[in-house]
């Protein structure tokens, strides 16, 4: 007895869509049923859900206070008299414990230069500046 398989694939594929086609249909007609019985309940929450968005928007839009920060830049102008040399006092120096480079960084700092002027001057980083200078002035 010889069985052909492809008859029956072909069978079970036609019920298969047939009946999926019927689903379908049955399902669009229930569902237009469904909107014309309905139509005032889904239009009225249509309505609602519109004007309850457009509410909730134009209240945050109307209530939420914006806020301005405006920042001006103004150059102030301060006075430094560098005619003054900076001398320093080897009896301090000795008494307080300042080292050689600690002295130099303060010098550079008393000719009115900034953490990065004195690094690129130096050849060392920021933080080794910034080390320095926070160990003369806790000496000091």
């Amino acid at each position: 007895m010889v069985v052909h398989i492809l008859p029956v694939k072909k069978t079970v594929l036609l019920y298969g869509t047939l009946g999926g086609a019927l689903i379908t249909v049955l399902s669009l007609i229930e569902y237009r049923y469904l909107i014309i019985q309905h139509s005032v309940e889904i239009y009225g929450a249509l309505v609602a859900l519109v004007f309850t968005v457009a509410g909730i928007w134009l209240g945050l839009r109307l209530t939420t206070r914006r806020e301005r920060i405006v920042v001006k830049e103004v150059e102030v102008p301060v006075p430094m008299d560098r005619s003054a040399d900076f001398v320093p006092i080897q009896a301090n120096i000795d008494r307080l414990g300042i080292t050689p480079r600690e002295l130099e960084i303060l010098q550079l700092i008393a000719l009115g230069m900034s953490t990065k002027e004195i690094a690129d001057g130096l050849f060392v980083s920021e933080n080794t500046v910034k080390t320095h200078s926070g160990r003369v002035f806790e000496k000091l």
